[in-house]
């Protein structure tokens, strides 16, 4: 199980920073805190490519694991 923590804590980072780059940039337009601010596109940002980092380091580890 805990093999799978980090590419699946990478996921749920990724989609997180997604959300809010998007919510930052104006696009998604549900929170009247985050909607229009640009330090949420950057906040969303940085956390969407710690995310990434996270999956792709996971996924590699596993997949080198089962070898």
């Amino acid at each position: 199980m805990k093999k799978w923590l980090r590419p699946v804590v990478g996921a749920f980072l990724l989609f997180i920073g997604v959300v809010w780059s998007l919510q930052g940039s104006g696009v998604v337009d549900n929170s009247e805190v985050m909607s229009g601010e640009s330090q949420w596109l950057g906040i969303g940002l940085v956390v969407a490519v710690v995310g990434v980092t996270l999956l792709v380091g996971g996924i590699r580890k596993l997949r080198a694991d089962r070898r």
